[in-house]
């Protein structure tokens, strides 16, 4: 009996060893290796961004009419109404930012369940009743003449509306739209950071004026978020229906 299980452990150890050498496994370990670095790569420059982010608000603190952005604003920041749009904007956009970002964290919305309603909650409320609507005042006056104001107008509209849409769906219980909806809701909240990258990443690359350039950002900026976010959601609508078939 001694024997047989020598041979039964032997003979496992060879199929262990098989499997792990076989190339179906090496290139399973090598995929699973790319994701983490890709996903710890993303993450990583998320939050060099969104610290950028920060500093750009603390620019406006004390409020100041004269600072950075706004020292080419000079023909319209004298309007009250676009002092309120901007700051209100400026202000609150950070915190959209982190806490639409929170929401997708799995373990927060299946273990504290009453921390994501309420920073949904106060997602959805900022992004419809402040930053989209200060935005599209905003867009009204974008730099870039008409091509870019058209796009930042057209940004905010579509900002306000998936987020609205992803708030009425879990308010009827429909739980995959409400989560489609607020992919495509923080791809937009995400133009904030992506757009200063297109930016960055054009002015150090290519030969443009900065206007141009500007123009260009102000679409791709949010285009492309729109582009990948629809992607996912359609790779997520694919992945169901072979689940389905298969069960």
């Amino acid at each position: 009996m001694r024997t047989t299980l020598v041979n039964m452990m032997l003979s496992m150890e060879d199929k262990l060893i098989s499997i792990k050498n076989s190339p179906n496994t090496k290139t399973f370990l090598s995929m699973h290796i790319l994701k983490k670095v890709g996903a710890f790569s993303l993450i990583a420059l998320f939050v060099y961004l969104s610290l950028l982010m920060l500093l750009i608000t603390l620019q406006y603190i004390p409020l100041d009419l004269d600072a950075a952005f706004l020292a080419t604003k000079q023909h319209v920041i004298k309007y009250q109404y676009y002092q309120i749009a901007f700051f209100a904007h400026v202000y609150s956009s950070i915190f959209i930012l982190l806490l639409g970002s929170l929401q997708f964290i799995e373990n927060i919305r299946n273990t504290y369940p009453l921390i994501h309603r309420s920073f949904g909650i106060t997602y959805v409320f900022g992004i419809i009743c402040i930053s989209a609507p200060a935005g599209f005042v905003m867009g009204l006056h974008g730099n870039g003449g008409f091509i870019a104001q058209t796009s930042f107008c057209i940004l905010s509209i579509l900002w306000f509306y998936y987020t609205v849409r992803s708030f009425l769906a879990i308010k009827k219980g429909h739980i995959t739209e409400h989560k489609n909806y607020m992919i495509l809701s923080y791809a937009l909240t995400l133009s904030a950071l992506t757009l200063r990258l297109h930016k960055y990443i054009l002015a150090h690359t290519v030969e443009m004026h900065r206007l141009d350039i500007y123009r260009l950002v102000s679409w791709s900026g949010w285009v492309i978020n729109l582009g990948i976010a629809y992607a996912i959601i359609y790779r997520k609508k694919i992945s169901k229906l072979n689940e389905h078939f298969m069960i």
